[in-house]
């Protein structure tokens, strides 16, 4: 009993601070509250994000404001088509000692960092992509033939341009796999953009101010998974990745004609967070269904794709994302 006492007290002084934590970002970051709680979600599920949107809409601005509050470290890398894994990674150079001795000495690249803001990531080839996958997934790099680690927490969030496509290299899906929420970043609409013109085109603007420190947002991740999921929710998650996936009996007819591939279990576990994540972020003790639903789209968005008839029938992944999602939502309600 003390226990769980003392878990609800937890989450309740978590939730406070991240109240205290999205006002200080959208302060710099105006609107967009669904892109700062997806932001949020990343971080506090210790995973990664995939900010796609097109240039001027704030993501740099965003990433560079979530390292202030949340107290990280940061370095951020412009990816471009000549840029090695060395120039991510660090490399090895000959020093040689003031006894004329010599020995090979490592410098540190910019990924040693705790909050690493990989720009325009499509830009850079395929060989430099890859030196990111170990680092997302184990937190070490290996340099030389030695795994040196990361600092704790490390997080990636990297942007794309959705539409210029001219010199960029897709990722690969084993690299999508490992953001663990694509963030999809919209035009604003009017008044946000009214509120945006009056806040950047004055004398002075408003600074985020630090609200957790590193090790503060570690114990947060750390309790979000001791958040309780209960068992219909679960249910509901499993349910949900196995229909998309187009072998799976429980695949609708429209899924099987459309997707080329499906989501794996790391959909499932990034849901599973995810949804503990979005209820924390609105003050709730535990996820419900509609957390299910809310998460499914930036979850599953990049962990699928549509074969070539869908596609030459101009069909839409987020659509059937979410047609699919709350038909199952709507069967298992009734059952």
């Amino acid at each position: 009993m003390d226990d769980t006492a003392d878990l609800l007290a937890g989450i309740e002084a978590l939730e406070d601070k991240l109240a205290q934590a999205r006002a200080s970002i959208t302060q710099r970051f105006i609107g967009q509250e669904q892109v700062v709680d997806l932001s949020l979600s990343a971080l506090l599920c210790g995973g990664h994000g995939l900010l796609i949107g097109l240039p001027g809409l704030g993501k740099t601005r965003l990433v560079e404001t979530l390292a202030t509050v949340m107290g990280l470290n940061s370095n951020r890398v412009q990816f471009t088509p000549d840029l090695m894994p060395a120039d991510i990674l660090g490399s090895e150079v000959l020093e040689t000692g003031s006894d004329g001795t010599r020995a090979f000495k490592f410098i540190e690249g910019p990924i040693f960092c705790q909050l690493l803001m990989a720009d325009e990531i499509n830009r850079a080839s395929p060989r430099t992509q890859s030196a990111l996958l170990q680092a997302m997934q184990e937190r070490v790099v290996s340099v030389a033939g030695e795994n040196r680690p990361l600092d704790r927490p490390f997080h990636v969030l990297a942007t794309q341009n959705p539409i210029e496509q001219e010199g960029t290299y897709p990722l690969p899906e084993a690299q999508l796999d490992r953001f663990l929420v694509q963030i999809d970043v919209p035009y604003p609409d009017r008044d946000t953009e009214r509120s945006i013109l009056l806040a950047t085109t004055g004398v002075a603007e408003e600074e985020a101010h630090e609200v957790f420190t590193a090790a503060e947002l570690m114990d947060a991740q750390t309790l979000l998974r001791r958040m309780p999921v209960g068992e219909s929710v679960m249910e509901q998650i499993i349910d949900l990745v196995r229909a998309f996936r187009p072998g799976d009996p429980s695949a609708t007819d429209r899924v099987r004609e459309a997707v080329a591939w499906g989501p794996g279990p790391r959909a499932a576990q990034a849901l599973m967070l995810t949804v503990r994540a979005r209820a924390m972020l609105q003050g709730r003790l535990a996820p419900d269904t509609d957390d299910v639903l809310a998460m499914a789209r930036p979850v599953l968005v990049h962990r699928m794709a549509l074969n070539f008839a869908a596609r030459a029938r101009g069909d839409d992944l987020n659509t059937l994302i979410d047609e699919v999602a709350q038909g199952l939502m709507r069967r298992e309600s009734a059952a």
